[in-house]
């Protein structure tokens, strides 16, 4: 949805010379791979009481945010893929009404990928940003136009070296603390929920901070099952390439 690209197994596999080739969505891949890891590989947002038995989910924001989810059969797992990236974002709070409002005049149909991913939070940067001026925000301007834009804001989000940004990026990790806790809930993902991505391990201090894991709660009746459930930031950035060797070699 983000490249012009026309893919083709056949195509792509004649042209490579690799008769077996197969493609697969980018968080089947990484849902491959958290069945490779262990506890070194990531970080504990939220501890819960895992099942064993439970469905687990993987999502991560990036280019895109992409979801998938493993459920249990028989010994092991059966791996599915999602596009819960696309579902409509849902505001909880006034700011994010007027978040939504901005993005929809901007995009037409506002999706939780419009507000998590890189350009989501530059998007939201933007949005807290309209109309202000100061040499500050000039400064920060010229810095986004200079480099990745997204990566700019949140160092300076990090680093508490610029209070809009720390605001975006406040925004940011409350978003995706819902989605979090939608996916987990449309799955019923008691074995765990996973964060995979660059984003993510970029920003797993401010995730650790509790306003992710709070917004994650925050579903009503349900939110003493959510707090039963473990949520981990994947440090490992090569789960997706783990996950992708396990399926060839399968």
């Amino acid at each position: 949805t983000n490249l012009p690209w026309h893919l083709s197994e056949r195509a792509l596999g004649d042209a490579l010379r690799i008769p077996g080739l197969r493609l697969i969505n980018d968080f089947v891949a990484v849902a491959h791979g958290v069945i490779q890891l262990g506890p070194t590989d990531w970080l504990e947002l939220q501890a819960g009481t895992p099942d064993s038995r439970g469905a687990v989910a993987v999502i991560g924001a990036g280019t895109g945010l992409g979801e998938g989810f493993l459920v249990r059969s028989g010994a092991g797992y059966s791996v599915q893929s999602s596009e819960g990236g696309h579902a409509t974002f849902a505001a909880e709070s006034e700011r994010e009404w007027a978040l939504f409002k901005y993005l929809r005049e901007r995009y037409g149909h506002v999706s939780w990928e419009r507000v998590l991913s890189g350009a989501g939070l530059v998007d939201s940067f933007e949005f807290l940003s309209a109309g202000q001026t100061s040499a500050a925000l000039d400064a920060l301007r010229q810095e986004m136009a200079g480099g990745s834009a997204g990566e700019v804001i949140t160092r300076h989000a990090l680093a508490e070296s610029d209070s809009l940004a720390a605001e975006a990026l406040h925004l940011f990790t409350a978003a995706y603390g819902a989605q979090a806790g939608n996916l987990a809930l449309t799955v019923m993902a008691t074995g765990g929920v996973f964060l995979a991505g660059g984003i993510a391990r970029t920003i797993a201090p401010a995730l650790a901070e509790g306003g992710f894991i709070a917004a994650f709660r925050r579903k009503g009746r349900l939110a003493a099952l959510l707090e039963q459930i473990p949520v981990r930031v994947i440090l490992n950035a090569d789960v997706g390439l783990l996950g992708a060797a396990a399926v060839a070699a399968g």
